[in-house]
């Protein structure tokens, strides 16, 4: 597909959503227009972002003069906002939180400016540090950066450590699906209250999608082959699906259907489950120091099948809006929030623990976070840099993404299929019957890119 005709397919998808909140959405919201002293940021309500606005008056705006009024709201609604303010370029926002998913379709959309030449001139950001995997999760088509992470993460098993010693159990360093669906099994119920493992099954393309596709991945399975055929049919994809839904409706978690990260999250530590596969992101909560479970989980790589490795990639990153006009104030900010400075500063104030890790080589490389993540960092870091966004398959893809489909239209698409999905997992209807209805759904998308 030519650049040009890909721009114009995302540019019509994405607007069309936009447009659809307009019509939803009372107005754009937010702290006002920003002007050169101040710089207006819109961005998602994790933990690390929440302290990051407590730190930056006093340790970035009182050194630097601009003011940075923040608009915080939590994943679903900051998406929509976002999605809407750049699609419409109305430059309410001059930077805002997007990920490796948005950053490529909003570049391809010219919605973002290239951060190519601050990074070249800013040498105390030590842009050589940032993670390759993550570098490159951030660049558009031409080969420009568009944006630079704020933290990032990769997928692993968590399992309890005691639980598989007391039982006799050794978890391998690198687990086949195959061999964690027997310790689930031997498991689920030895321990009271305890079941064998713990996968999301909520609906959301961000939500039981992620880790079902990176099982498909390693299946052999894939959403669109090369020739942007859809496959959700193919004898792949449904073994992985099944799989899947088999392992997590017989020793997974009660009420599946309606658990996703933080529902998993919660039962590993209250210790309801004895394994768990997710984001590597949760392994600061189980090792926190009020962690019922903190020093009893070990950590090793997601699990294979097909594959040599399958966890996935992603980012919260900073994107500057192409129609900002305080592009250099907007990158004085993110040069700070995505500094080794802040990460220093972070680890003196509150905590090692706390350091949005994910992106940058020299923090894997500091005693004080080796000391603070011990017991898995080595473990995410390998994972970060083993994911393969272009090729997490045994096929050639038509668009980049491990646990997505890189296209604007699959953030629709995804999220229905995951209500299929779950409803299999509810016990609503049959993998198959999910599939047949979730293979028409992907068609429709695919025969726009045939054209």
């Amino acid at each position: 597909m030519s650049l040009s005709s890909r721009r114009t397919r995302c540019a019509l998808a994405v607007a069309t959503a936009a447009g659809m909140l307009v019509t939803s959405c009372s107005g754009a919201g937010g702290s006002g227009s920003s002007d050169g002293d101040s710089i207006n940021v819109l961005m998602v309500n994790n933990p690390q972002m929440t302290q990051l606005q407590q730190l930056t008056a006093e340790h970035f705006t009182e050194e630097t003069g601009i003011e940075v009024n923040f608009t915080v709201l939590p994943e679903n609604e900051v998406r929509d906002k976002i999605s809407q303010d750049f699609a419409n370029q109305s430059g309410q926002y001059d930077v805002a939180t997007i990920s490796n998913y948005e950053t490529p379709i909003y570049a391809g959309n010219d919605w973002l400016h290239t951060l190519d030449d601050y990074l070249a001139d800013d040498a105390d950001y030590a842009v050589d540090d940032i993670l390759e995997p993550i570098q490159t999760s951030l660049t558009g088509e031409d080969g420009s950066v568009y944006a630079q992470p704020f933290y990032g993460e990769s997928s692993f098993l968590m399992y309890r450590t005691d639980v598989f010693e007391e039982h006799g159990l050794t978890m391998p360093d690198r687990p086949t699906w195959t061999e964690v669906a027997d310790f689930a099994a031997q498991i689920d119920g030895a321990e009271a209250d305890m079941k064998g493992i713990c996968l999301r099954g909520l609906p959301g393309w961000g939500e039981v999608i992620a880790p079902l596709t990176t099982v498909v991945n390693t299946f052999g399975g894939t959403w669109f082959d090369a020739d942007w055929e859809a496959r959700l049919t193919d004898p792949e994809f449904v073994e992985a699906v099944q799989f899947y839904v088999e392992l997590v409706r017989e020793h997974g978690e009660s009420g599946a259907a309606q658990a996703g990260y933080a529902e998993c999250l919660n039962n590993m530590v209250q210790g309801n489950t004895a394994m768990w596969y997710d984001a590597t992101a949760g392994a600061g909560s189980l090792e926190a120091e009020d962690s019922p479970v903190r020093g009893q989980i070990g950590y090793v790589a997601a699990p294979v099948e097909q594959t040599e490795s399958s966890g996935w990639l992603y980012t919260w990153a900073w994107g500057v809006q192409k129609a900002s006009d305080n592009a250099d104030a907007a990158w004085e900010f993110i040069s700070w929030a995505s500094g080794t400075e802040y990460e220093e500063l972070v680890g003196e104030t509150l905590g090692w623990e706390n350091v949005p890790a994910g992106k940058r080589s020299s923090t894997y490389d500091n005693p004080d976070y080796q000391q603070a993540a011990g017991a898995f960092y080595e473990v995410t870091r390998n994972a970060i840099n083993e994911a393969d966004p272009i090729s997490p398959g045994v096929q050639e893809r038509p668009a980049p993404g491990v646990q997505f489909v890189g296209i604007p239209e699959f953030a629709d698409l995804g999220t229905r299929v995951s209500q299929e999905i779950s409803g299999a997992i509810a016990g609503q209807q049959s993998v198959e019957d999910a599939l047949a209805a979730s293979q028409r759904l992907a068609d429709e998308v695919a025969e726009r890119y045939r054209g």
